[in-house]
C-alpha cells in the first residue's frame, strides 16, 4: 500500500459524541482518493475545468476505533480490483501504532464530468492501478453489513411512502457544499444524515436514560457507528433538495441498524441509499450500552421495515 495521507484531527471535526464525525472521514477518504488519483495519472481528476473525474459509486466503511481531537493519522491505499471503468479501491486510516481505526472499500467510477458516464481508462492509468494491488487486513473486512448483498436497482418516494417510513431530515444543498464539477461533494450524504439522526433516535435515547434514572444510575447516552455501506445513486448540485426518509433493520443487544435513504422531492428519486451499523453508547465511559429486550422491541418500533440499500 502506498501512504495518501499524513495529517491529524481538528476539534471542529468532532461532534457531541466527542469523536470525529463520519462526514470528515469520508472528505478524508476523497483526499486521499485525490491522491491515488495523482499516482495513477489522473491528476486532472479533482482540478477545474477537469473533462473526467473519480467518484464512488459503492461504499463499505468499518469505524473501528473512536478517533478524536488532536490525534495524528496516517491513510495507506491500494487496489483491490480494476474493471473496464471502474476501481475497487482500499483505503485505511492509522492512529498511532500499527492497528487501524477506520477502513474503506469503495468502488470508484472514472466518469466524463459533463454527462455522468462511466467511460475506459487509458492503457498507462490502468497499468499503474494493476502495480497499486496489494491485500487487505483481514481485521477491516465487513462484518455486519453484507456486501455481497446486489444494489436494489431503484429507490423512490413512492417505496418510502408504501411503508410510511418518516421523514428525519430534509435541506437544500448549499454552494459552499459542491465539489469542482459542481456537484455536491460525497461527505455531505453521510453528513446530513448525521446532523438528522437525533429525530430518529432521540426519544429512544432519552427512554433508555430515564431507565437507568430509577436505577439509580446517571446515563449520558449517544452513539456511535461502527460500519456503513453507501450507495451514491445521483449527484445533486446547488438548490437541489432533499428529504431523509429511514427505516430499522436489525436490532440486537449491542448493536442495531437503520436503513436511510436521501431522496429528490422534486423528481422522487434517490439521491443515495445507505444502511448504518451503530451501537449505544455511554458517553462518560466510552462503553457499548447493551438493550433488553423490552428496549430493543422499542427500538425496532422507531421506524417500519422494509427499505433496504
Amino acid at each position: 500500500m502506498i501512504e495518501l495521507y499524513r495529517g491529524s484531527i481538528n476539534t471542529w471535526e468532532c461532534d457531541e459524541m466527542g469523536h470525529m464525525n463520519v462526514r470528515f472521514y469520508i472528505a478524508k477518504m476523497m483526499e486521499g482518493l485525490a491522491e491515488l488519483g495523482h499516482a495513477v495519472g489522473l491528476g486532472h481528476a479533482f482540478r477545474t475545468r477537469a473533462q473526467s473525474t473519480l467518484r464512488p459509486r459503492d461504499q463499505h466503511v468499518r469505524f473501528i476505533k473512536e478517533a478524536h481531537a488532536g490525534a495524528p493519522f496516517t491513510m495507506t491505499g491500494c487496489v483491490l480490483e480494476v474493471r473496464d471503468t471502474s476501481v475497487l479501491v482500499y483505503q485505511q486510516i492509522t492512529h498511532q501504532g500499527d492497528e487501524p481505526c477506520a477502513s474503506f472499500r469503495t468502488w470508484v467510477d472514472h466518469v466524463d464530468v459533463d454527462s455522468g458516464a462511466p467511460f475506459g481508462w487509458t492503457s498507462e492509468t490502468r497499468k499503474r492501478l494493476e502495480a497499486l494491488k496489494d491485500e487487505p487486513p483481514a481485521a477491516t473486512a465487513p462484518r455486519s453489513v453484507d456486501m455481497g448483498i446486489a444494489v436494489r436497482p431503484s429507490a423512490t418516494m413512492a417505496d418510502a411512502d408504501a411503508i410510511k417510513a418518516p421523514v428525519i431530515g430534509r435541506g437544500v444543498v448549499l454552494p459552499q457544499q459542491l465539489d469542482v464539477t459542481g456537484v455536491m461533494m460525497p461527505e455531505f450524504f453521510i453528513g446530513r444524515v448525521s446532523d438528522s439522526i437525533g429525530h430518529l433516535l432521540r426519544p429512544w435515547r432519552e427512554r433508555v436514560a430515564a431507565g437507568a434514572a430509577t436505577r439509580g444510575e446517571t446515563l449520558r447516552m449517544g452513539g456511535a457507528v461502527l460500519e456503513y455501506r453507501i450507495v451514491y445513486r445521483r449527484w445533486p448540485r446547488v438548490g437541489d433538495r432533499f428529504v431523509i426518509r429511514s427505516s430499522s433493520g436489525f436490532q440486537k443487544e449491542k448493536t442495531h441498524s437503520f436503513v436511510h435513504w436521501i431522496i429528490d422531492p422534486d423528481t422522487g428519486l434517490a439521491w443515495c441509499t445507505s444502511e448504518a451499523v451503530a451501537v449505544s453508547l455511554n458517553l462518560d465511559t466510552r462503553k457499548i450500552v447493551p438493550s433488553s429486550p423490552e428496549l430493543m422491541t422499542l427500538l425496532a418500533e422507531v421506524a417500519p421495515t422494509g427499505l433496504s440499500v
